[in-house]
C-alpha cells in the first residue's frame, strides 16, 4: 500500500532488517521477482538466503527502507556476489527501491547505508556489479567505476572507499 502523504528520504526510516523481521518476507519477495524468478528459481530459495541475514555474523546483511510497516526498498551486504570477481568482498547487492518510491534520495540513501555499514566490518572497499544502465546513478553517489563488460550480463564493476 502506497501512504497518502509524500514519501521522501527525510520520511522515511532505513533499518537492519535484524530490527524488522517482518520486512523478511517483502525483501525476499523483491529480490525473488526482480532477479530470480526470471531465472527459475523457486521463492524459497531466495527465502532461504533472506533469513541468513538474520544471523548475527557481520556478513550478509540486509537493510530495509520503510515507511512505517510499508516496505519501501531494500540493499544488502555480502561476502560475494560476482563469480568471475571471488576475490573481491565485500558487496553491496540486491538494491531494489518499490516502484511507487523511486523519487530523488531514497535509492541512494540505502545504498549509502549500505556501503558505509559494509566498510565499518573492516573492509577497506566495497564493491557493487550493475548493468551500465546504472553507471550514472552510482557515480553520482560515490562509486568508483573499477572494471567494465563483466562476466556474462557485461557488468560494470565499482568500488567505494571511506574518504
Amino acid at each position: 500500500m502506497v501512504p497518502r502523504g509524500p514519501v521522501t528520504v527525510e520520511n522515511i526510516t532505513i533499518s537492519n532488517l535484524r530490527a524488522v523481521p517482518h520486512l523478511a518476507v517483502d525483501v525476499a519477495d523483491r529480490v525473488w521477482r526482480a532477479w530470480w524468478k526470471p531465472a527459475g528459481f523457486p521463492l524459497e530459495h531466495i527465502s532461504e538466503r533472506v533469513r541468513e541475514n538474520l544471523t548475527g555474523k557481520p556478513l550478509p546483511f540486509a537493510l530495509v527502507a520503510h515507511y512505517g510497516s510499508t516496505f519501501v526498498g531494500t540493499a544488502s551486504a555480502i561476502v560475494s556476489d560476482l563469480e568471475e570477481r571471488p576475490h573481491f568482498t565485500p558487496w553491496v547487492a540486491a538494491v531494489w527501491i518499490d516502484p511507487p518510491f523511486r523519487r530523488p534520495g531514497i535509492g541512494g540513501a540505502i545504498v549509502r547505508d549500505a556501503a558505509h555499514a559494509a566498510l565499518a566490518t573492516g573492509a577497506d572497499t566495497v564493491y557493487l556489479c550493475a548493468l551500465p544502465a546504472k553507471r550514472r546513478f552510482y557515480e553520482v553517489l560515490g562509486w568508483s567505476r573499477h572494471e567494465e563488460n563483466v562476466g556474462h550480463h557485461g557488468l560494470d564493476v565499482f568500488t567505494f572507499r571511506q574518504g
